[in-house]
């Protein structure tokens, strides 16, 4: 199992703000949007992103760290033998990713996925 990239996730309701200032305001690329999520980054695959929600998909909550890695089964089944509840899922989504939800020791809500 290795992690693939970490993206923080940010609570908002009003994306449009986030689009001026993300991209107008910082010259981050809108690489992805899907209405309820906008996700800003520059060109390269490892570069640093952030998303703006107003829901986590599937009318799931908005996690506060979305965690990519290779094998979301693999990261499922260690979960799993440590005791770590999901909170949500395993589901694999309409928007081509399989993922779960936990929470870290300090409560913050992961979204662990991978592309499908």
């Amino acid at each position: 199992m290795a992690v693939t990239r970490i993206v923080p996730n940010i609570r908002a309701d009003r994306i449009e703000d986030a689009r001026a200032f993300y991209s107008d305001l910082l010259g981050l690329d809108v690489v992805m949007d899907m209405g309820w999520i906008v996700t800003f980054a520059t060109k390269s695959r490892a570069a640093p992103q952030i998303s703006v929600l107003t829901e986590g998909g599937s009318g799931t909550e908005v996690p506060d760290i979305s965690i990519e890695v290779d094998d979301v089964d693999d990261v499922l089944r260690r979960a799993r033998a440590a005791g770590v509840a999901t909170e949500y899922g395993p589901a694999d989504e309409p928007w081509g990713v399989r993922r779960f939800y936990v929470r870290d020791p300090f409560g913050r809500l992961l979204n662990i996925l991978a592309h499908t």
